[in-house]
């Protein structure tokens, strides 16, 4: 049979050095979380304008393809074919623009739901061990000295 190796004892030094670690290390998600933040919210607001420029871009092409199909079957010149065309090719364009606008924007809004859940998770608990310090760090109260009660 293996004899069992004893685990040592902690030392109070590595115990608040690991301590100090990871209020560290909270303070760098913190950070870090903030900026992630600030950047994909700024992105999402990016993405967001284009997405909907595009959509105003492709309804009107879309008006412009409608006209442009009555045009064609009333009169079937080569101006109105090239016109229906043209529009049909840009129209076709900006849809793929549009798709991909469209799926940057929901991974963009995905990751920044994430980031800002746990952003608010460090934000917590940052005010926890600021609130743990606060009342780790009282001073101790002196006791008074009791009066000699006279008979």
């Amino acid at each position: 049979m293996a004899v069992k190796k004893k685990k040592p004892i902690a030392k109070a030094i590595m115990v608040a050095k690991s301590l100090e670690n990871a209020l560290v290390n909270l303070e760098a998600a913190f950070e870090s979380g903030t900026k992630a933040v600030a950047e994909r919210s700024q992105t999402g607001s990016q993405l967001a304008k284009l997405v909907a420029r595009l959509s105003k871009k492709r309804a009107a092409l879309m008006k412009r393809k409608k006209l442009a199909t009555t045009r064609v079957k009333k009169e079937a010149s080569a101006d109105n074919k090239k016109a229906l065309r043209d529009v049909t090719k840009e129209l076709d364009t900006i849809k793929k623009e549009l798709d991909k606008a469209k799926i940057a924007k929901d991974a963009n809004n995905a990751e920044l739901s994430e980031l800002r859940t746990s952003l608010k998770r460090a934000t917590v608990y940052r005010k926890g061990v600021a609130a743990a310090d606060k009342v780790l760090n009282k001073p101790k109260k002196k006791a008074r000295r009791k009066r000699a009660v006279s008979s």
